[in-house]
């Protein structure tokens, strides 16, 4: 069976962070696993408060995942702070990780910031260039390059770090295309979803795209598959919470009674 790694923030309400991402693998066919970058005390209203983890705690994860189960894809989402993105960028080195998705966690859904300040030029510096793909938002990618503009962002990020980029549109006000830049430009189609419960959608594109490029398809064919996943999983989204609610991320299992 093929593997996948998530490296994020934990989210105590389950839709968002490796939460989600452990869901979006099994749904999407591989063996997950965690490195937990930071506690999160927050629900489908916000987030209340985070307690990071210690980067020598986060090291002995890392070596524990890759000196026993290898992962086929790595995905890493939230991390808050320069020093554990240090550790992280030093184990995909060593260990030689493949397929890396990176998601520039920023900003929480509720508007929570969730990185500091001086954690985001290393995550650039350090992740970046080790990243198949990184898959920013409209908001994040101005945060990146200074841009809104898809096209012009992720090819200017290509340029300066060498790493495929999908320009993730769904904060648009029309549609929720989504634009790869890998050397050449590819728009991916995507019907958008009116509904509130959108927790954690940027934490399954992302998880999903890294199970996909696990089982051995190439970027763009694990971008098409994780749209495909993700508009799944929005159009049956579950109505939870009294905020912003979680996707349904097993919408494509099957539900079985296991009494029968």
């Amino acid at each position: 069976m093929k593997t996948a790694l998530t490296i994020a923030g934990s989210d105590s309400s389950g839709g968002a962070g490796i939460q989600a991402d452990l869901k979006t693998f099994l749904a999407n066919g591989v063996y997950g696993m965690s490195a937990i970058t930071a506690l999160t005390a927050q629900n489908t209203c916000g987030v209340r408060s985070v307690l990071n983890s210690t980067p020598e705690f986060l090291a002995d994860q890392l070596d524990a995942i890759f000196e026993d189960i290898f992962p086929d894809a790595v995905k890493i989402g939230m991390v808050s702070s320069a020093e554990l993105i240090e550790i992280i960028a030093d184990k995909l080195n060593r260990y030689k990780a493949k397929n890396i998705v990176v998601d520039p966690v920023m900003v929480a859904t509720s508007g929570a910031s969730l990185i500091d300040d001086d954690a985001i030029k290393t995550l650039e510096t350090k992740l970046f260039p080790l990243a198949t793909v990184i898959t920013p938002n409209i908001p994040e990618l101005e945060e990146i390059c200074g841009t809104r503009d898809m096209e012009q962002g992720a090819k200017k990020i290509f340029d300066k770090y060498g790493c495929a980029v999908l320009a993730k549109g769904g904060h648009g006000f029309n549609d929720a295309n989504d634009y790869l830049f890998d050397g050449a430009g590819q728009w991916f189609n995507g019907r958008r979803i009116e509904t509130q419960n959108t927790h954690g959608t940027g934490c399954t594109l992302s998880s999903a795209i890294a199970a996909n490029l696990a089982k051995g398809c190439d970027l763009k064919e694990s971008v098409g598959r994780a749209k495909n996943y993700l508009t799944g999983a929005l159009s049956t989204g579950l109505n939870l919470g009294k905020g912003r609610g979680p996707l349904n991320h097993g919408f494509n299992l099957s539900g079985a009674d296991f009494n029968d």
